[in-house]
């Protein structure tokens, strides 16, 4: 634990549940009326006890509900190392006017670098082609051939903090960008230069590649399902950089195995970590990573100084409201 030279009773603790990389503990060090300590042990167990004379914990994906908040009586910011907040009870939260924090667009553009990367990785049948080169497979190398995406039409869904960053970079590619997300105006997305749609079902014939950046919402669990994959053209291919869910993983496989989907590139995935007998596992034209997409060593350290810089601002009075969730606390 730090402690820091005044021992006034104005001091604050800030719980650290899980990693923290150094750069947040720098900021936080800085502070000499702030203490700090690190659990390592991040399951709700543990975190209980430690509780109690917290005014700040910092969260991976520790669960932090009601009873999380009963043993914390002093508690005056949660904040997310990250953007989602999936296993955070917000109502509990509201009653006692606390804000929950995340760490706005501080891994944003690592999201979008990686939506591009699985885009790209799927049309280029990478795993494919590597198994040749690695098998003895070279005489195999035509028999199905790669995609661009130069002059390809992209549905990204959600332009949101990351979803814009990945229409930027897919006009780059002078790929034809569609965008769904009624939140967003015509005139933005058009100077974005791509072109809002308002109906799923009529865009998916359309495009060759979608990339999933929404929120997990009631409106949108499902929303790739048997119906609307069976819309996509074969050799189109998906991507969800957002949350397990929003692809209905039985469908997804099914239009993959079938060839009714040519291929699809997964950060998330419904159960997390998944079981090893997942049937998505058993294809190649699927590829994977570990909810990885924004933890690249440059967005960790920009996600840790924002998180404390989140803390220290509702300790000082004057919280980032920018970064608040729960800005009904604010008033």
């Amino acid at each position: 634990m730090n402690t820091g030279p005044n021992t006034g009773k104005n001091r604050k603790k800030v719980l650290i549940v899980g990693r923290m990389p150094e750069a947040g503990i720098a900021v936080l060090k800085a502070r000499d009326d702030v203490d700090y300590e690190i659990l390592t042990d991040d399951r709700v167990p543990s975190l209980h006890p430690k509780l109690a004379d917290a005014n700040a914990v910092t969260l991976g994906a520790t669960p932090f509900r009601q009873a999380e908040l009963d043993a914390a009586p002093g508690m005056m910011v949660v904040a997310r190392l990250g953007v989602g907040f999936d296993a955070v009870e917000i109502p509990a939260l509201n009653k006692r006017k606390i804000p929950l924090m995340t760490t706005g667009i501080a891994n944003s553009v690592s999201v979008a670098e990686h939506a591009m990367y699985m885009l790209l990785a799927s049309a280029r049948l990478v795993k494919k082609y590597d198994r040749f080169v690695r098998e003895k497979g070279w005489a195999e190398r035509l028999s199905d051939l790669p995609a661009d995406l130069s002059g390809k039409t992209i549905l990204v869904v959600g332009m949101g903090r990351i979803g814009s960053r990945t229409v930027k970079r897919c006009v780059a590619f002078d790929m034809e960008v569609l965008v769904l997300d009624p939140n967003i105006s015509e005139a933005e997305i058009k100077k974005a230069g791509a072109t809002k749609v308002t109906d799923l079902k009529a865009t998916l014939p359309k495009v060759d590649f979608v990339s999933v950046h929404c929120p997990k919402a009631p409106e949108t669990i499902n929303m790739f399902n048997k119906e609307t994959l069976g819309l996509m053209k074969a050799e189109a291919f998906l991507v969800n950089t957002a949350r397990g869910g929003i692809v209905n993983e039985d469908a997804l496989f099914d239009a993959l195995s079938s060839g009714k989907l040519r291929g699809a590139g997964l950060d998330v995935l419904d159960k997390e970590p998944p079981e090893p007998t997942n049937k998505l596992f058993t294809l190649e034209n699927v590829i994977f990573s570990p909810h990885m997409a924004g933890v690249t060593k440059e967005a960790s350290d920009r996600m840790a100084v924002t998180a404390i810089e989140n803390i220290l601002s509702v300790f000082d009075g004057r919280p980032n409201a920018a970064n608040v969730v729960n800005k009904e606390v604010l008033g």
